[in-house]
């Protein structure tokens, strides 16, 4: 008689959670629709002048008494409603996102995203990283498109070769604020932080990586070496080397994270997989002594700094407001030719 272990049922249970799955998100999809639908309504018959602003508390009051233990059809909710339907009724490209994050998400990103490209940026993040809402959360008060927008990862010429998915995928700078590091830590206590919060900072990484080892021994030449940290990214199938450093980015360190993508490539990378990936992981980095240490680089590589505390969200929205401005104003007529009478 065969020997009948749980592993012999993981072909049901994988279907059974595929098919869970694909039921909720058809229940989110129609609910999500269906406040579209009323959005629409409501927004209709405001613009035509048939309904006014009372109307609204009449038709919630009227939900309430016809459908008793029906939620989410207050006057408020009814006119997020309203709001969401007119926040993305011109917008082709997002309308079908929306419909891909549960409400409560929507309302985070519809609430807190100023421009239409900043709502874009956490509709399309949220869906691909898959966060919770505190995540989402999260990463607003992180200001993370700000930080995306202002400065964009900083890669060497083969990341760009190689890995050109890349860049959507890494960033210029991580938040560990989770990590409660004092001023004025030592390296091992920012390894040791990251190893206790693991699971904190794969989030922060992002979806696809995969936690191979801490202090990843390499053996060359009858030395032995330690990396600090290995992962694996799933969509860019390569192995990731990070590199902490405790004080400011210094060019010098990249000779050091060269040796350990050579030696991954050669003795641990196996042949279905791609080159591996460096990540130069500092308390601070000067952009334009990164920019010359990247330029000649032949390692596919990137320096990225870690923030210890959240940002100044005010001051990043001020610069990105200037940003725009400035790009607005090179994207203008030019005054040489005709733009004034």
């Amino acid at each position: 008689m065969t020997l009948i272990t749980p592993t012999d049922f993981t072909e049901i249970t994988q279907l059974i959670v595929a098919a869970r799955q694909r039921a909720l998100q058809t229940v989110n999809t129609a609910l999500i629709d269906l406040y579209w639908q009323v959005g629409q309504i409501i927004s209709r018959k405001i613009e035509q002048a048939e309904w006014g602003d009372g109307v609204v508390t009449q038709l919630a009051e009227h939900i309430a008494k016809t459908q008793p233990g029906l939620r989410g059809f207050t006057r408020p909710n009814l006119f997020r409603m309203r709001q969401f339907y007119e926040a993305y009724r011109d917008d082709e490209k997002v309308s079908p996102l929306v419909r891909q994050l549960p409400w409560t998400h929507n309302l985070i990103i519809l609430s807190q995203g100023k421009r239409p490209e900043e709502r874009e940026f956490y509709l399309r993040q949220a869906i691909r990283e898959q966060w919770s809402k505190r995540e989402l959360e999260r990463q607003f008060k992180g200001a993370l498109f700000e930080r995306t927008v202002l400065h964009p990862v900083k890669v060497s010429p083969p990341v760009r070769q190689t890995h050109p998915d890349a860049l959507n995928v890494f960033k210029d700078s991580y938040l560990v604020e989770f990590l409660d590091l004092p001023q004025g830590h030592a390296e091992a206590d920012l390894h040791q932080g990251l190893l206790h919060r693991l699971k904190d900072f794969l989030i922060e990484l992002g979806r696809d990586f995969c936690f191979v080892g801490s202090q990843y021994p390499l053996q060359v030449g009858g030395r032995d070496f330690a990396l600090d940290l290995l992962f694996f990214h799933r969509g860019l199938n390569c192995l990731v080397a990070i590199e902490l450093k405790v004080g400011r980015f210094e060019p010098e360190y990249l000779g050091k994270l060269d040796f350990y993508l050579e030696a991954l490539d050669r003795d641990v990378k196996k042949p279905h997989e791609h080159p591996a990936i460096g990540v130069l992981l500092c308390a601070s980095k000067d952009d334009e002594v990164v920019e010359y240490a990247l330029s000649r680089s032949l390692s596919p590589a990137l320096i990225a700094e870690y923030q210890t505390q959240l940002p100044a969200k005010a001051l990043l929205q001020a610069k990105l407001h200037e940003f725009y401005l400035q790009n607005a104003q090179a994207d203008g007529p030019d005054e040489t030719d005709g733009g004034h009478a």
